[in-house]
């Protein structure tokens, strides 16, 4: 493609999201006497609705030997309270016509459901039941662990890419809790106990804690008056003291092994990078995104032409940067080698092409292309309500403001050729560098596990 095209591909995109970025903003806020914050975006395009409720507590907020509580907690929130039975939540959406899910990360957990407008104000009810009567049996605990541990076992322990990124984690941080997987370490899950679970319930969940978004075929007032309703009587309680938690410079390169049954090795490559903490003031993260489009944006990026079509390094490559987050970010390249080619040669050829790009930059081509993509996923997301609400609450738990996603957009839209170069020469050096290499085993050594019973997702 031509960089005349690109540009006009770029332009007609960027009129696309200027019309979407200058209608008025439907997003209205508020925050209840209780603490809660309730964000509100109106979207009338379908008669349904996404209600979400975020507390800011993830995996990083754990304690040594408690590892893996956060989401243990999420599971346990479809367990029952002292007024609904176990499961009638889930019952009800369904037959609302309904779904739902929960999720639980390094930085928070979430859940929300996706149902019919009129269904919200359920929704709500439920939501507020269990944020303040939630019941944690012994007896359902002691099944959900069990589906925990299994959980574990089939995605991480019998997956030898997962093992190579939790193994890249814990070497990268050594102080900052992002070492820890968020589903826990097995020992920790094997020492659990209900009173673990509870005090954690107790500890972080309250409204005063808490964000809810409602995105959808909605009116603000009315979600407004249906959450005072139904969050609003639940009170406040005194939130622990989050104390800084900052990591240590890494003052050298760092590397690590893990040997697992696998066809073949895998290679993780991870720089530490900054996330965004001023949307207006920060340039660094959006030049890091425009920079990761550049290596791994399509089937025509620099590490997929270079290494895979062309030198057939790689079988796959690829990579991985969130410029939002409670804590420190990453910068994460990964790839497969090619039949009979090791890790060292691809780790080789993945330096190369990192060095090339700290020392020649990138084309205008490649710039616009990269835009046009970020520019273009944004306008596609508002075509979801899900997508909408995921993205303001991304941005509220990471200490931000929903008001600046727009910003944001602009932000990386202004990022300058520049600045990508600037930003490949000062954060891919080896001094803030972790790598993780697969040491593939015979397969017969691998056992195949059933799929755990009740696992929710």
């Amino acid at each position: 493609m031509t960089i005349a095209i690109l540009r006009t591909l770029f332009a007609l995109i960027l009129a696309v999201a200027v019309d979407v970025a200058a209608a008025p903003d439907p997003a209205q806020a508020r925050k209840l006497e209780n603490g809660l914050r309730v964000i509100v975006k109106e979207d009338h395009r379908a008669p349904t609705a996404v209600h979400m409720v975020w507390y800011v507590a993830g995996s990083m907020d754990e304690f040594n030997g408690t590892t893996g509580v956060a989401h243990l907690l999420e599971h346990m929130m479809f367990k029952g309270t002292k007024t609904v039975k176990s499961g009638e939540f889930s019952r009800r959406i369904a037959a609302a016509g309904g779904r739902e899910n929960a999720f639980t990360s390094r930085d928070y957990t979430a859940y929300f459901q996706q149902v019919p407008k009129a269904a919200l104000p359920l929704m709500m009810r439920f939501e507020a039941d269990r944020m303040s009567n939630l019941l944690v049996s012994k007896t359902e605990f002691s099944r959900e662990i069990k589906v925990v541990m299994e959980e574990r076992r089939m995605r991480t322990e019998d997956q030898p890419h997962a093992l190579v990124s939790e193994a890249l984690n814990a070497a990268a941080y050594r102080a900052h809790p992002y070492r820890h997987p968020t589903v826990g370490w097995m020992n920790d899950l094997e020492s659990m106990s209900e009173r673990d679970a509870r005090h954690w319930y107790a500890r972080w969940y309250a409204p005063n804690n808490a964000i809810v978004v409602v995105v959808g075929d909605v009116k603000a007032d009315d979600v407004f008056r249906l959450a005072q309703e139904y969050y609003g009587r639940i009170k406040a309680k005194p939130l622990p003291e989050r104390k800084p938690q900052v990591e240590p410079e890494q003052r050298g390169p760092r590397r690590v092994i893990v040997k697992a049954p696998a066809e073949l090795p895998y290679l993780q490559m991870g720089w530490k990078c900054p996330v965004l903490r001023d949307v207006a003031k920060d340039w660094e993260p959006y030049a890091l995104e425009v920079l990761m489009g550049v290596l791994d944006g399509n089937e025509s990026a620099r590490l997929n032409q270079s290494l895979v079509r062309e030198s057939r390094l790689a079988s796959e490559v690829g990579t991985s940067y969130d410029s939002t987050g409670r804590g420190p970010g990453m910068c994460l390249v990964d790839g497969t080698p090619s039949q009979g080619k090791s890790a060292a040669e691809l780790e080789a050829g993945l330096r190369a092409e990192l060095a090339r790009l700290a020392q020649d930059g990138v084309t205008e081509d490649e710039l616009a292309r990269v835009k046009a993509q970020v520019v273009a996923s944004q306008v596609f997301k508002r075509d979801s309500i899900f997508g909408q609400a995921m993205e303001i609450g991304q941005f509220e738990i990471s200490g931000l403001s929903y008001r600046d996603i727009d910003r944001a957009l602009e932000q990386v839209k202004a990022v300058t050729a520049e600045q990508v170069r600037a930003v490949a020469k000062r954060y891919f050096v080896d001094d803030g560098l972790t790598v993780a290499v697969l040491d593939p085993q015979p397969l017969d050594q691998a056992k195949p596990r059933p799929a755990p019973a009740g696992a929710r997702h």
